[in-house]
């Protein structure tokens, strides 16, 4: 009997668990104009503003006019250099030009971050790299251990085509700078900063794990892959953008482990923000002490309501803060 019941508690923890994450509340929920390939696929607070990055475009960021309704997305413009070689197979590179070549974008800049200096950080999903855009708009690649790709692929992340880096994360000093593995296997990198160059110290991997989670009771019962579409760095703890499972979940910077997480499937799910087809996921993450934007890469398609702009939620932090206990 008691064998029955622990088998019993195991099969129930997700639904459990699912259960008893809280809800984050909707503030405000805002259209961007300007964005001419659309696909919003990274946010970031910077100084005094808030920017935005496309994964349809390879050399220029947008800084997000919120005075009014909708949103102005004005673009600036860098330079993009060469791009280092990251150790990835031969085969995933010639996939990258074959995939730019019909729907654009060939570095795929799936993440967007920023230091306290206003420096800010592009994670190329494409080239498993990182660029680097001063507050002068001078763009460079960091210079990664050449450890990073090959410990992710011995872990089983990046080994699947447009399943690479996804999201990035740097603390305000820039001394630790996080990315994010998207998908089969998912996973968490980590690297340093000694004196002018990134390292990984006892190693690049923190986190890779593979497996399904069941998604918000809305889609049903079918499990979904785990998955990871931003990263963000606020008060000393990172947070983690999970759009199968519809949360934004706090994970430890040393050890990358999940504290606690929130939903916002109330908001995605709502009828009137459905989209027809698999595009409409949540990509980008910017996390600060009063709540947190996310937003959506719709693929340009429209969802129930007709809206075909890329959309930006703004949540409100929960009751007692982010590092609020449960």
């Amino acid at each position: 009997m008691r064998g029955w019941l622990i088998a019993m508690g195991l099969a129930c923890a997700p639904w459990l668990a699912q259960a008893q994450t809280a809800e984050l509340q909707l503030v405000a929920e805002q259209a961007v104009e300007g964005m001419a390939a659309g696909n919003l696929s990274g946010l970031a607070w910077c100084g005094d503003g808030l920017w935005a990055v496309s994964d349809r475009e390879d050399d220029r960021l947008y800084r997000l006019d919120t005075r009014g309704t909708p949103w102005r997305a004005e673009a600036e413009q860098f330079e993009l250099p060469a791009v280092n070689d990251s150790g990835l197979p031969w085969g995933m590179r010639m996939r990258v030009l074959a995939s730019a070549a019909v729907r654009g974008g060939e570095m795929d800049f799936e993440g967007l971050a920023c230091d306290a200096l206003g420096n800010r950080y592009l994670a190329s999903e494409a080239h498993a790299g990182v660029l680097q855009l001063t507050p002068a708009g001078s763009a460079k690649w960091l210079v990664l251990p050449e450890a990073l790709v090959r410990q992710a692929r011995a872990s089983g992340m990046l080994l699947t085509f447009n399943a690479m880096f996804e999201g990035i994360a740097v603390d305000p000093e820039a001394k630790g700078l996080w990315l994010a593995a998207e998908r089969e296997r998912r996973g968490l990198l980590v690297l340093h900063r000694k004196q002018n160059s990134f390292h990984c110290s006892g190693g690049c991997v923190l986190l890779a794990e593979g497996g399904s989670e069941l998604p918000p009771p809305a889609l049903g019962s079918a499990p979904l892959p785990r998955s990871f579409t931003d990263l963000a760095y606020h008060d000393g703890a990172l947070y983690s953008l999970e759009p199968n499972a519809h949360r934004i979940c706090r994970r430890n910077l040393g050890s990358g482990t999940s504290e606690r997480c929130w939903s916002y499937a109330a908001t995605a799910l709502a009828e009137t923000r459905r989209y027809a087809t698999p595009f409409g996921n949540a990509e980008a993450l910017s996390v600060d002490a009063e709540g947190a934007w996310v937003g959506v890469d719709n693929n340009g398609q429209a969802r129930a309501d007709g809206e075909q702009r890329p959309v930006v939620w703004r949540f409100a932090a929960p009751p007692g803060g982010w590092g609020a206990r449960p």
